[in-house]
């Protein structure tokens, strides 16, 4: 079985990662014979986290090249792509383009579709609101990262819908040992360390929960780590700043203590899949979120604490700075949970049986 993956970005993009390049081995394994297209390179990612534009001739190259791909789509048993084909086309137009190839696999990770609907711009509202919905709606299948954005896909009319997590590949994060807090502050030699891990753009979740850092920090014994962040000062508050790799991450959580991902409650935050807390968790780290979205399932007590506000993070950090036994007991569970319900290992050989009944499926129209 021939499929051709049409991906947003290459493995640097943590999505096209996540949701394709790590379950190739899987599907390669089953018999799938799988060809992998990227839309936007690795210029275009390094620009848009530097906060520098992107080369206007080299987006149009490439939403040229994929298009002469898909006119050759036919040849394959299954078309697969993140979320459209083309990010902006209207969809009459990626309509055609969808009718050159048979049956199709759609995958979301995040609600994308808001960027349209909800847009500020009239014209885009215009052109694009509903485009994602359609899409869903004519496609063989569709896997969504998230309870969220799988309902959001039935109420669009998606006669498949399968709920694939974003995992992590367990194998490839050691596991943390709790480090025990220095009782006197001029013990400053292995300071216990909140992590932190995200995107550049993504930095800003961080903001409203400075000032609680900030006097967690403030006697030394406790410090931030941010992995992969923008850089920015958060007002005094002492930072490490490390870059981020994808060989790299999982020693890099290896060397921490707790993890924390704020997220504000809004439409979009609510589809996330989640995946920093199961980053920390596959290290063997007790987890701190915001009660947002798939959070809710992914943290129960005995991996970590969900918190509302600053006062109920500081409570949440609090006990668990002060418990080292109770991070390593969270830790164990979260390492055990991540294993057996959202690691790579569980989902990969899952996957092939999906795309191959999406593939015996019949296209319908949109």
């Amino acid at each position: 079985m021939k499929v051709l993956a049409l991906t947003r970005y290459s493995r640097k993009g943590g999505s096209s990662r996540l949701r394709c390049y790590d379950f190739l081995p899987y599907l390669a394994a089953d018999g799938l014979e799988v060809t992998v297209s990227s839309l936007l390179d690795d210029d275009y990612l390094t620009r848009l986290y530097r906060g520098q534009p992107s080369s206007k001739r080299a987006i149009l190259s490439a939403m040229l090249t994929r298009a002469r791909l898909l006119l050759g789509a036919g040849r394959y048993d299954l078309l697969w792509f993140e979320k459209e084909l083309i990010p902006y086309l209207p969809y009459g137009l990626e309509r055609a383009l969808l009718a050159c190839a048979g049956p199709y696999v759609v995958d979301f990770d995040d609600a994308w579709y808001l960027r349209y609907n909800d847009a500020a711009s009239p014209l885009i509202r215009a052109l694009l609101a509903g485009k994602l919905e359609r899409i869903m709606a004519g496609a063989a299948l569709v896997i969504a990262g998230s309870p969220v954005l799988a309902d959001h896909a039935r109420q669009a009319g998606a006669r498949a819908v399968e709920l694939v997590p974003t995992v992590v590949e367990a194998a490839r994060y050691p596991v943390r040992q709790a480090t025990p807090l220095a009782a006197d502050p001029d013990q400053r030699a292995a300071p216990l360390r909140l992590v932190w891990m995200g995107t550049p753009l993504n930095t800003r979740y961080l903001d409203f929960l400075a000032p609680v850092l900030r006097e967690l920090c403030r006697d030394g014994r406790v410090e931030l780590v941010l992995v992969g962040g923008d850089g920015r000062d958060f007002g005094g508050l002492p930072v490490v700043h490390q870059p981020w790799s994808e060989a790299g991450e999982g020693a890099a959580l290896a060397a921490c203590d707790i993890g924390l991902m704020p997220l504000p409650d809004t439409p979009f935050e609510r589809g996330k899949c989640g995946y920093k807390l199961l980053q920390y968790m596959a290290a063997g780290l007790p987890v701190v979120a915001s009660p947002v979205g798939v959070n809710v399932e992914i943290v129960s007590p005995d991996v970590g604490f969900l918190a509302e506000g600053s006062a109920a993070w500081r409570t949440a950090l609090r006990r668990l700075i002060d418990d080292p036994e109770l991070r390593r007991a969270m830790g164990r569970a979260g390492r055990q949970r991540v294993e057996q319900n959202y690691s790579l290992e569980s989902w990969g050989p899952r996957l092939p049986a999906l795309l191959r009944q999406a593939a015996a499926s019949q296209p319908i129209g949109g």
